[in-house]
């Protein structure tokens, strides 16, 4: 029973890290909702994920590992430049915020045990943020697929954006697959799961999640082909179904992939690449190239910066850029060297997501579903903890008397029958 309450504190915590992560600007909503107020409710989430991973962990036990140590030191270029102020006071609030999210980590390590607890952590309340994404649409469809975003998905009810529904329903699909080939779900609950979140992705015409999801779920399924038969037939299933669509269904795939955009604009990654270049080509001072200039609004210019390894480039500089870059090559490397299982498979999947969105989505350098994505893998990489031993019993000075027994003599011995 006492676990069973510490687990649902524990996920109750996790869920607000994803309340805090979903961010407070997207599209219009259909009841109007103040940026203050839910920058408030973002921040009043991260604060009570913080409390009640302290109060479920009042010791401070922790479970030593690479991927939070790493965070921790990307707060000292994150401080180190905000402190500058060169990007206002908010730059301070934002170092402030990451300091509280990698210390709910930390609390929240010590159940990092290499299961599948935070997976299903993961899928559940993801899947709780798509189901306001779906009511959205259903209440108002004119809402949820405004015009200012061409027809995409938003969130109506809550100030999502495509990006972010994409890859919510990406992440959420891709572990559930790995679960139902692993044997740790039934098809009916996955289908639950995998039907709506498809639809929903492609509704939303992320080319970034829908080619993460792909490519992810490969690497993922390819790690358990050696010893899963259920793997094996899936991938020759998903192989022999994506060369009929690619077939049959190819004008169509390709007029979803391009979203009506030109070629140019497409090459351009709708615009993105104007932004890095002048990024890249603005001056800097040597202390901006090593720290850079402070947490921001990941923008450049006014314009989103849409890459995570040019966003912390800005914000951390060169550290931070290796340090993240450390972050990847960590638990990658960790996860090629486990012998092949479902956490691994699920880890891989995540670390290669993460990696692939990072091109055009930023968030690495921050508080974001990004890090948290890479926890979830962290913690599924992490070492079983090992088991308390039982205490050796004492022995009794009855049973041993510090007085040896006199010896009998053989003819006092009872005989034997013969």
């Amino acid at each position: 029973m006492v676990a069973d309450h510490t687990s649902k504190i524990v996920g109750t915590a996790w869920g607000l890290l994803i309340l805090n992560t979903l961010g407070s600007a997207g599209a219009k909503t259909i009841v109007p909702l103040p940026r203050s107020l839910i920058q408030m409710a973002t921040m009043g989430a991260l604060v009570a994920a913080f409390a009640l991973a302290l109060a479920v962990n009042p010791r401070l036990r922790i479970r030593a590992g690479a991927f939070v140590f790493l965070l921790t030191l990307l707060l000292v270029p994150s401080v180190i430049s905000s402190a500058n102020l060169e990007s206002g006071f908010g730059a301070v609030f934002r170092c402030a915020r990451l300091a509280l999210f990698v210390g709910t980590l930390w609390l929240l390590s010590r159940w990092w045990d290499g299961g599948l607890t935070f997976v299903r952590h993961h899928i559940r309340l993801y899947f709780v943020v798509l189901g306001s994404v779906a009511a959205g649409l259903v209440i108002s469809p004119g809402a949820a697929m405004p015009e200012l975003y061409g027809g995409r998905l938003v969130g109506a009810l809550w100030p999502l954006t495509p990006p972010q529904i994409g890859q919510y329903a990406a992440v959420i699909i891709g572990l559930t697959v790995l679960l139902v080939l692993g044997r740790r779900t039934d098809r009916t609950s996955a289908a639950v799961v995998i039907v709506p979140s498809l639809v929903l992705l492609a509704l939303t015409h992320t080319r970034t999640a829908t080619l993460g999801l792909l490519i992810g779920l490969v690497l993922a399924i390819g790690s358990l082909l050696l010893t899963s038969a259920a793997a094996r037939r899936f991938f020759a299933w998903a192989v022999l179904c994506a060369t009929v669509a690619s077939v049959a269904f190819s004008s169509a795939l390709q007029a979803w992939f391009l979203r009506g955009q030109s070629q140019e604009n497409f090459s351009n990654l709708t615009g993105r690449a104007k932004v890095w270049n002048a990024l890249l080509a603005a001056p800097r001072t040597t202390p901006e190239q090593l720290f850079g200039a402070g947490l921001g609004d990941k923008s450049f210019g006014g314009l989103p910066i849409d890459n995570s390894w040019l966003a912390v480039y800005q914000e951390q500089g060169l550290i931070g850029v290796t340090i993240v870059a450390a972050i990847f090559i960590v638990l990658g490397g960790v996860a090629l060297l486990r012998p092949p299982s479902l956490q691994r498979a699920c880890a891989i999947f995540l670390i290669s997501y993460c990696a692939i969105a990072s091109y055009t989505e930023a968030g690495l350098g921050d508080a974001s579903p990004y890090l948290l994505h890479l926890a979830v893998a962290a913690s599924l990489l992490a070492a079983p903890a090992a088991a308390t031993p039982l205490p050796t019993p004492e022995v009794s000075r009855l049973s041993t008397p510090d007085v040896p027994q006199r010896r009998i003599p053989r003819w006092a011995r009872k005989s034997e029958v013969t």
